[in-house]
């Protein structure tokens, strides 16, 4: 019923969780008071108690919550779980002996002044899979959760800092973010400043977008061992605290050249950098068991709809050109933080996203995955003195047409004072981050990645100190600002 070789760690007033199951298919628990814990010796005073006791998702499987009561005094202890055979009956079945543990000084992890979240699959099961899902437990301070675990990413799958997609059972609200079922640890590996994620939500959430992902700085502890510093940030997803369109109506279209939805094709139509003969477009949402066929080749037709009429003779006429089909002000700001932000994905293009509801217009958005890249002349050289989105996808053809230019113009000076600010905010950020990097580049190398890119780093700031590569990130921001205006 326990693993024989569980031993719990309790920080000093904290709390651990003990995963159990019970044989019997049958038992139902009455209450809590039909579990006991009790020591293998007598013992005159245990230095904690069991407080709390949960099912778990998969029949027979259970978490008792263990809590330290707050005392100076170490303790290490073997116990046995005890579970009484029927409702409040006085015979008892006990558990293989395991070990509790007092940790009365907090782990380093919990003083870099960041939320921990700590996250156990169920036996202690590795992820080894971005499509299995595993079962698994969550805690965010007192609140437990349970949910589904599996991993996510491209080339950041490949690398041995992984990132992970989280599918709760029930929509909750994580640090006053909005409720919901899905969220997304990225362990930003080769960022050493940890914070190209951070920055480039925080630029976006200044426009006029109509929605950018939360997220939330953390130390992750997972299975008992902390990983590090990840970002808990909010997944893409349809839905009424997301991307704001009908779940069942509404569209909501990915351009990526990794090829990794279920559905997508080439649109002719267009530039890209990874690809001679057009766009790779895919379908997000509605999910592939949702679609029939006649949807799908809909939705392929109104993109080559669109697409022509943008590369017609017609384009810039006001009523008959793409005014018609575009969400002009998203496309705008959508342009403007990737450009801010020296991201080169609007050009590939990758995680790049375009989203409708039924009979509105192609609304570009939401940003996400800005670590690749970001505000580094390594990757994108041309940003020192030019622009690197100019020519991407749909873009080569509006900034053709003077009053799209003008547009992007204006809107950018409208946005420059907001965008001033932004070196500030990255000013405090480093400082809330500073401990946790400590700890975390102690774990993962950052110019690791060249392994996975053909021997080169991708960020150029991969050997840097935290605190310089921070500097670095400031002043290619506060480049970027000049460059573009000059430009536009």
């Amino acid at each position: 019923m326990v693993d024989e070789e569980v031993a719990l760690e309790i920080p000093n007033g904290g709390t651990a969780e003990l995963h159990f199951m019970v044989k019997d298919e049958l038992f139902r628990f009455a209450g809590a008071l039909d579990v006991v814990l009790a020591p293998t010796s007598a013992q005159s005073k245990l230095g904690f108690a069991l407080t709390e006791l949960h099912s778990e998702e998969r029949e027979g499987h259970y978490v008792a919550v263990l809590k330290d009561n707050g005392g100076s005094e170490d303790y290490s202890v073997e116990m046995r779980l005890g579970i009484r055979e029927k409702p409040r009956s006085e015979s008892m079945l006990l558990s293989s002996p395991f070990i509790v543990r007092s940790i009365k000084e907090k782990p380093a992890y919990m003083k870099t002044g960041l939320p921990v979240v700590y996250l156990n699959t169920r036996d202690g099961v590795q992820i080894r899979s971005k499509t299995e899902w595993v079962q698994a437990s969550m805690r965010i301070d007192q609140d437990q959760y349970s949910c589904s675990v599996r991993g996510r990413g491209n080339t950041t799958w490949e690398w041995p800092k992984k990132p992970y997609a989280i599918k709760l059972e029930k929509k909750a609200s994580l640090f006053g973010m909005p409720a919901h079922k899905r969220w997304v640890l990225l362990a930003n590996f080769m960022d050493r400043t940890l914070m190209r994620n951070i920055v480039s939500m925080k630029v976006a959430s200044l426009t006029a977008l109509d929605w950018s992902p939360s997220c939330v700085s953390v130390e992750l502890v997972l299975n008992g061992r902390h990983m590090g510093n990840y970002l808990l940030i909010e997944q893409v997803r349809v839905d009424e605290n997301r991307v704001p369109v009908d779940e069942k109506e509404g569209l909501l279209l990915e351009l990526d050249f990794h090829y990794d939805n279920e559905i997508q094709w080439i649109d002719p139509h267009g530039s890209c950098w990874q690809r001679s003969d057009g766009i790779p477009f895919g379908i997000k949402h509605p999910d592939a068991e949702d679609l029939t066929l006649a949807r799908v080749q809909q939705v392929k037709d109104y993109v080559s709809e669109v697409a022509r009429t943008i590369y017609s003779s017609d384009f810039a006429d006001p009523s008959k050109g793409y005014a018609r089909y575009l969400d002009m002000d998203s496309f705008v700001d959508y342009w403007i933080v990737f450009e801010v932000m020296g991201n080169h994905e609007l050009s590939n293009p990758g995680s790049v996203y375009m989203h409708r509801d039924k009979g509105g217009k192609l609304i570009a958005g939401p940003c996400w995955d800005f670590d690749w890249g970001i505000l580094s002349y390594k990757s994108s050289p041309q940003a020192r003195d030019g622009l690197i989105n100019r020519w991407a996808i749909w873009y080569s053809r509006l900034f053709e047409d003077p009053a799209f230019r003008a547009r992007v113009k204006a809107r950018y000076e409208e946005l420059l004072p907001a965008l001033r600010k932004i070196p500030a905010f990255m000013e405090e950020t480093e400082a809330m981050l500073e401990k946790s990097a400590e700890l975390n580049f102690k774990m993962w190398n950052p110019a690791g990645d060249a392994t996975m890119n053909g021997g080169q780093i991708v960020n150029g700031d991969e050997n840097m100190s935290f605190h310089n590569a921070s500097v670095l990130l400031r002043s290619n921001f506060e480049e970027r600002l000049v460059v573009i205006r000059k430009c536009l």
